[in-house]
């Protein structure tokens, strides 16, 4: 009950946050609108609802939220994306139906054999256990820094902000999970937000979605996505 009285709380301080209203950029016009607000039922929907169960018991956002990243990565066409703190491996999975060529690296420092069974045989998921600093490490090492960054579900999200920002490239986008979870959190994400080295920033509430493209003018988006 308490998060439903947070969530209604919080729905109406952002009411004038609605639909892009006040937002003159026409490129983030176009993304509130087309990605943000889409309701158009994508093919996967129904397929990616029927797994939802089987893991539900693992740490998780809503559908709602996964289905965001879903549009986000079929909007944005990423090649790669990098995932620390899998979790119940349903936002990997919503965003690699996404994009079909896309490659996925997820990361945790737990081995799920429900998540594992979840992902199935799919060639281009790997999913991971390791140290996350480590594994970091390791991926950087072989790969460029990939164009989408999903920090989830970890304790550990400012030791891996901090080692991801020296790599990132004007293309990346980094989404952060549940920026308001914990009022340590919460002090952080306003930190990332007002950090020189970030760009455009969109604070959806459940996720914060950081851009880095140092061409645009610095702004912030608060949405009402609730």
């Amino acid at each position: 009950m308490t998060d439903i009285f947070r969530r209604a709380w919080n729905w109406c301080c952002r009411f004038r946050h609605r639909c892009g209203y006040g937002v003159h950029s026409p490129s983030d016009f176009h993304f509130i609108t087309f990605v943000i607000y889409e309701r158009l039922p994508f093919y996967a929907y129904t397929p990616l609802h029927r797994l939802r169960r089987g893991v539900l018991h693992l740490p998780h956002y809503r559908e709602k939220v996964d289905r965001l990243l879903f549009r986000v990565v079929n909007e944005r066409r990423p090649s790669a994306l990098l995932e620390v703190g899998t979790g119940s491996g349903l936002s990997a999975l919503y965003m690699a139906s996404a994009n079909l060529q896309m490659k996925v690296r997820t990361l945790d420092q737990k081995y799920q054999e429900k998540v594992a069974r979840l992902f199935g045989e799919n060639s281009r998921i790997t999913y991971e256990k390791c140290e996350l600093k480590d594994g970091i490490e390791h991926f950087l090492s072989e790969n460029h820094c990939p164009d989408l960054i999903h920090i989830a579900h970890t304790p550990y999200y400012k030791e891996v902000f901090d080692l991801l920002l020296t790599k990132v490239k004007s293309e990346t986008c980094m989404i952060i999970g549940q920026p308001y979870a914990t009022a340590e959190k919460k002090l952080w994400w306003k930190e990332v937000v007002a950090d020189e080295r970030t760009g455009v920033t969109f604070d959806l509430y459940d996720v914060g979605l950081v851009f880095f493209d140092k061409s645009r003018v610095k702004e912030h988006r608060i949405v009402n996505f609730l």
